[in-house]
């Protein structure tokens, strides 16, 4: 399930840092209750080693402009923001923290929310168009001659970035449904010119790419992309996600 979240600030501008990742997470667990909010935020869903949050968001969506002086982005007027996961305690937490306060706050501003909107984004085919609404990030963490370890971020239209996509989606499916994801042939690959996005989050840039996607594969697959994100960092904000129409892969 995802929601749209309006909202508006109180001063008549919204003004953040042009790295606001960090604040919009921040804002997503304090409007969960605690004990939702800490499985989230301490532990995730085991899977082999790792752990996965299981929920995205998007970027800010509104009329801004940069202030270059000041480093800061500043948004105008209403803003939107798309929160989505699988999990049903998830949802109605977030959904019941935020109807019940009706304010957010974002670093030290306070926004009134004026509009949310619960939907549930439900593939029919096997082939969807994909816009994406905060940028997707697949890597290798890799090792040097001399031992040290470095970070190989791959982009849309690699052989890589398709492999760690389907790879992550296929686990996420089996942590969500308890059973190996569904066998069959699958494609992923760029509509247009991949843009490159550098993102600094708490002192890490991390690499990610926006543009639109053509996807072909199980609709189940689909489905959990859409719900958790695709590739990783998700609750970071990256690998949000919608669909734009069917096409031909």
């Amino acid at each position: 399930m995802r929601f749209r979240i309006t909202f508006n600030t109180e001063r008549g501008a919204l003004r953040l840092p042009i790295h606001y990742n960090h604040l919009i997470q921040g804002a997503i667990y304090a409007n969960l209750d605690r004990v939702t909010a800490d499985f989230f935020h301490d532990r995730g869903f085991e899977f082999g080693k790792r752990r996965f949050k299981l929920f995205t968001f998007s970027r800010l969506m509104g009329e801004y402009h940069l202030d270059k002086e000041s480093g800061e982005i500043v948004f105008i007027g209403g803003v939107r923001l798309i929160v989505s996961s699988p999990s049903h305690e998830f949802c109605s937490s977030l959904i019941n923290c935020i109807l019940g306060d009706g304010h957010i706050r974002l670093g030290s501003q306070q926004v009134e929310v004026v509009g949310i909107e619960a939907f549930e984004p439900t593939p029919t085919s096997d082939q969807v168009t994909l816009r994406v609404l905060s940028p997707v990030v697949t890597y290798s963490t890799m090792t040097r001659a001399d031992g040290r370890k470095y970070t190989c971020y791959f982009q849309p239209g690699e052989q890589d970035f398709q492999s760690q996509v389907f790879e992550n989606l296929k686990k996420k499916y089996e942590i969500i449904y308890g059973q190996p994801a569904p066998v069959a042939p699958m494609q992923l690959r760029p509509l247009g010119q991949p843009r490159m996005n550098l993102v600094m989050y708490e002192n890490t840039v991390i690499k990610g790419y926006t543009c639109r996607l053509a996807l072909s594969c199980p609709k189940e697959l689909i489905k959990v992309g859409l719900d958790a994100g695709l590739g990783a960092k998700n609750s970071q904000g990256f690998g949000c996600v919608e669909m734009e129409e069917v096409v031909a892969c």
